[in-house]
């Protein structure tokens, strides 16, 4: 029975279908994760958890970040286009390239070039900090450093320093005034680096992100440009630097068919600079091979109408084919695909604090006598009367009852003890009535919109701003589910509120195979705690999440799992404490603390407060300063 309750519980979450063969749940009802898709090997994530907590002594909010999977994803990547290329007889390389603005964490970048050495795996930049940090990393010698953005003097300058450390560093043009810096400080210093072109497409890409390709776009040089810095190079006799062509039509690309649009054009513009004797040899493509968040397969707002594998035989067909018309080399293709190297790697664990009641869910049954106001009787008789027949007709009453009930409050004539009557009588109407609703399993917009109101509201000992950024600023749909008690049925229908001081800090809309979900199903909280994963987040939520309300960074975990389904901490990093944050905002810990003592020393001076009280008061806001900003 249990077995049955697990899988049904496993295809309500839908974990099979959003989690690439790497999360699942075991026979004790918990969350397992695999270091590679279909490996026998795996660990019990809830284990994890609760030794970091009752061990390691750290709190959630937590980041729990698997490098295998990492390596395991790149490994994916790799396979996908050299089976395409054997496949469509395709004489180019594959050479992955990963945009560390994705995730610039240093471990994440180390632990891509080890994995990916036999790769040839590169690193592309897009500010002058990214590029002073990734000039200090190691990479294999024919891998690529892509320097995209718009850039200054100092920008190209330390580039330059990277072709003297022996890196094969390529500069891509984003407008003229760039490469004219590039001319006059290889004529000044000596060093070339290659020159890449971005192509500003007429074709662009599908979903969030459309708008960031085609003519209009913020980056890449038009036809006429791209003509002019093949003679402006030509002049100073440079013309043999210029071995990329570089486009990007949008991140996250929902349908496959504005992939082959793309490559169609950007392999025509790339045949038509060789057959003009310009020896490009790298055609990148950029990123856009998009995540399922939903694990939908469709072209929905969370989800692809492709995998992995069909977009590499999209990209390499498509790149032979107009070469082939052309009769020109083909390219070696770079990718940046960064948000499915990255996306399942890390988890987010939060833990659930307290459920906010939803209207008078805690309140006692209501007794009515006959004191009482007609609204109040009336609304005890429909509840005592509604059913499954009726709960419509019922239901519409009482939100006219509710609006006498709020009319009379208004006009002094009932009290305040009345007014709390009639509402804890209204919304238990409510509640039976979405409870016939759901019974009766009609698509009604009206109880559908019911339901949502009558939804418990999880609190959740997070920051979304600092955990789950996108999720607030673009509607980000991520995969949320327990990481234990799976083999019970979840009863309860919550939506998930964070801690911050903003209404925007809640989470109402969850991942579905057919639809958007208005409510998540989780367990009803008893004394033991209850813990959520956020998953999917390990592409760009960490590096674009803010500090709203002072919150900091999350402690982190960086997990191993062993050849015998163990697993073991490689890794450990505390969390932002209350002074980090100070900091932060330019307060000095030292002057808070200060002016604290002198604000209790004033206290003291006018025999307010003892002296003992003041020196209690000044060490507890001393230590308070070391304590994690999240709850505890």
């Amino acid at each position: 029975m249990k077995s049955q309750v697990i899988d049904d519980v496993a295809e309500m979450y839908g974990i099979e279908n959003w989690g690439s063969g790497y999360f699942h749940i075991n026979r004790s009802g918990h969350l397992a994760v695999r270091p590679l898709d279909g490996d026998s090997r795996e660990a019990d994530v809830f284990k994890i958890v609760r030794d970091l907590i009752t061990k390691r002594k750290l709190i959630t909010p937590l980041v729990l970040r698997f490098p295998q999977i990492l390596g395991s994803q790149l490994m994916r990547l790799c396979h996908a286009y050299e089976a395409a290329s054997t496949e469509y007889e395709y004489n180019g390389g594959h050479f992955p390239v990963f945009p560390i603005k994705v995730n610039p964490r240093r471990e994440v970048l180390t632990e891509f070039l080890r994995a990916g050495a036999s790769q040839n795996i590169g690193l592309e930049c897009g500010s002058k900090a990214e590029l002073q940090a990734v000039l200090s990393l190691e990479q294999s010698s024919d891998s690529l450093l892509v320097c995209n953005g718009f850039k200054d003097e100092s920008f190209l300058r330390l580039a330059m320093m990277g072709v003297r450390a022996g890196k094969k560093v390529v500069v891509v043009l984003e407008k003229l005034n760039e490469l004219r810096m590039v001319i006059r400080l290889s004529q000044e210093t000596g060093i070339v680096p290659l020159i890449g072109l971005r192509a500003k497409l007429y074709s662009r890409g599908s979903g969030k992100w459309e708008a960031s390709g085609g003519e209009a776009a913020k980056f890449g040089l038009t036809t006429s440009e791209m003509l002019e810095c093949v003679r402006m190079l030509d002049e100073v006799g440079l013309r043999s630097s210029i071995k990329l062509l570089h486009f990007h039509i949008g991140s996250q690309i929902t349908n496959i068919k504005r992939v082959k649009n793309a490559m169609k054009e950007a392999a025509r513009v790339y045949a038509r600079f060789r057959l003009m004797k310009v020896d490009i040899e790298y055609l990148d493509i950029g990123g856009g091979l998009g995540v399922d968040y939903d694990g939908s397969k469709t072209t929905s707002e969370g989800s692809i109408n492709y995998s992995v594998e069909e977009f590499a035989n999209n990209v390499v067909y498509t790149i032979r084919s107009v070469c082939d018309e052309d009769n020109v080399p083909h390219p070696h293709i770079v990718t940046e695909s960064g948000r499915v190297m990255t996306a399942s790697h890390a988890i987010c664990v939060t833990s659930v604090r307290d459920e906010i009641e939803t209207f008078a869910d805690d309140t006692p049954a209501v007794e009515v006598d006959d004191d009482d106001p007609q609204v109040i009787s009336e609304l005890k008789l429909l509840l005592d009367s509604i059913n499954a027949k009726n709960y419509r007709e019922y239901y519409h009453d009482a939100m006219d009852h509710k609006d006498d009930l709020h009319t009379q409050f208004l006009l002094g004539l009932i009290s305040l003890e009345d007014r709390a009557k009639g509402e804890v009588l209204f919304w238990d109407i409510c509640e039976r009535a979405s409870r016939f609703a759901s019974e009766a399993d009609l698509a009604d917009p009206e109880f559908e919109g019911l339901r949502r109101q009558l939804a418990s509201k999880y609190l959740c000992n997070l920051s979304l701003f600092r955990s789950a950024p996108d999720s607030w600023a673009i509607g980000q749909l991520f995969p949320i589910m327990p990481i234990h008690r799976l083999n019970e049925t979840p009863t309860e229908f919550t939506t998930l509120v964070d801690i911050t001081c903003d209404s925007d800090g809640c989470i109402k809309r969850f991942v579905d195979q057919k639809d958007v979900r208005k409510a998540l199903a989780l367990h009803k909280l008893n004394s033991e705690p209850y813990y959520l994963a956020v998953f999917l987040v390990g592409a760009y939520q960490e590096v674009m999440g803010s500090y709203h309300n002072l919150f900091g960074q999350t402690a982190e975990a960086h997990i191993v799992v062993d050849t015998d389904g163990s697993s073991h901490v490689t890794r450990l990093h505390a969390g932002s404490t209350v002074e980090d944050m100070l900091t932060f905002a330019r307060f000095d810990t030292q002057q808070c603390i200060a002016g604290f003592r002198q604000l209790l020393d004033e206290q003291v001076a006018s025999g307010k407060i003892d002296t003992a009280a003041a020196q209690e008061a000044a060490e507890l806001y001393a230590a308070a300063t070391k304590r994690s900003t999240y709850l505890e």
